[in-house]
Formats: C-alpha cells, structure tokens, sequence
C-alpha cells in the first residue's frame, strides 16, 4: 500500500483551512486521520511522549491508519552513532510500542553536519532492533550530507534493511535509491501559491513515482548512486507532504491519494 500523509495535526493556520471551523482541537487527530493514511509524528525528536499519550492515539485513529515516528535527537545527535544504544533503547523503549500495529516506519534524521563514516554507521544499523514483540520494525534513515551520495552508503544501508529517505528540498541532498523492504519520501517543496501544494502535473508524478516504488521497481527520472537496482520486489510506501508551505501541505496529501 502507498500511504500518504502530514507531519503532525496540530497547526493552527489548518484550522480553518483543513480543518472545519467549529471542530474542537482535542478531535483534530480524528478528523486528519480519516482524510489521510499516515501521520508523521514529529515532536518525538524534541521530547518523548507518554505511553498513554500514543494509547490515545492510537485509539482516535482508524484501524488500517499507521503513524511514522521520528527518533529523538538524543539518538542522531550523538557524537558517534555506534555509541548510542543506550539513547536507542531508552527511545524505542519510552512508549511508541503503545501504538501497536499502528506503528510504521521509525525515522532517524541526521544532522547536516553528519558525515557519512561506513564504520560508524554500520555499527548505528546494528543498534536498530528487527522486531519487538514478534512484530517487525521499519527503519528508515534521512541523511543531510553530501558525502553520502556514494554507492558504498547505498551498500549498506540495504545490507541492513535501512530505507533512504528521498527528500525533495532545495536543502539536502537527494537519495532515490530502494535501500529497504519498504519506501519512504518526504517531499518539502509545497507553495502555497498552488491550492494543493504541488502543481497537478508534479503530483501526477508523484504519484507514477510512488506507484513503481510500490511494484518493486526504481524513480527513474530521480538521482540514484547504487552499483545496481534495488532487488525488485512488491514493497509497502509512505510519502510525506513535510514543510516547505505547511498550510498546504494536507490539501497536497489528499490530492495524492486522489491520484493513488
């Protein structure tokens, strides 16, 4: 499945625009939650949240929904990588496993300034459990340099089941490569002179681009650094509409899934 969605629920300019008028704050994760098919929890990266916190959310949401959940940036900050299974533990550990089987793609986000050190990284990939509980975790990686735009990175990080984040932004640089069992981009360039962010003809392909991740196939027309494709294989999606003009950004999901 391809899922499309926002970085959190809680922005006032959405209220209004998004959201109806008279909907109270305390239901708007209800309301986006039926609109769109995933929500990325951003706040984790500043502070955890309390078990009962994605309990909740978890329950205001509908069965088939899933939430990706930032890493905190106690984990990605560190000094070395491989020396964070402490705050990696202490993380996973302090509550997200509430939501359950609504728990999607986990999302580690490294600083600019973080160089791409195969040693260092490796031994970060190895800190990342497989599963808890018998149920299996995603993660997916979004680097910030440009010394990871080498084939070697792409080596690893599918030796260790790591998705690449694509990041479509005028910032970071952009990484097309499959490097996982699953897909995952995040797409920052939204203006808000467009009603759905993005010009119908870029959502259209936006979504022939999330279509052929979803059939086990590569973004052709999208920068890729790998020694070779991505084994083809039927692989779950996530996209995400993530700053550039934020009042925008639910419109452009919806408008996505329309096209999906």
């Amino acid at each position: 499945m391809i899922r499309v969605g926002i970085g959190g629920w809680n922005f006032a300019p959405w209220r209004g625009t998004f959201y109806p008028e008279k909907l109270k704050q305390a239901e708007e994760l209800a309301y986006a939650s039926r609109q769109l098919t995933s929500i990325e929890i951003n706040g984790t990266f500043y502070r955890t949240q309390s078990a009962a916190s994605f309990a909740k959310w978890r329950d205001e949401t509908p069965d088939d929904f899933v939430f990706s959940v930032k890493g905190h940036r106690a984990v990605v900050n560190a000094k070395k990588l491989a020396e964070a299974g402490d705050a990696v533990k202490w993380f996973l550990g302090s509550g997200i496993y509430e939501l359950g089987p609504k728990l999607g793609p986990i999302l580690w986000q490294l600083a600019p300034y973080k160089r791409f050190d195969p040693e260092d990284l490796a031994g970060f990939f190895a800190l990342l459990p497989e599963e808890h509980d018998g149920r299996r975790l995603m993660h997916a990686l979004e680097v910030r340099h440009m010394s990871f735009l080498v084939p070697e990175y792409v080596s690893l990080a599918r030796k260790h089941n790591v998705a690449t984040v694509y990041a479509h932004s005028d910032e970071y640089p952009a990484i097309a490569d499959v490097t996982a069992d699953f897909a995952y981009a995040r797409l920052q360039k939204t203006e808000e002179a467009n009603d759905t962010g993005y010009s119908a003809a870029e959502l259209d392909d936006w979504a022939m681009i999330a279509k052929a991740w979803e059939a086990g196939g590569e973004a052709e027309n999208l920068p890729r650094f790998g020694a070779k494709p991505a084994a083809k294989k039927v692989r779950p999606v996530f996209v995400y509409m993530i700053a550039g003009a934020k009042v925008r950004a639910p419109h452009a999901a919806m408008a996505l899934i329309k096209r999906l």
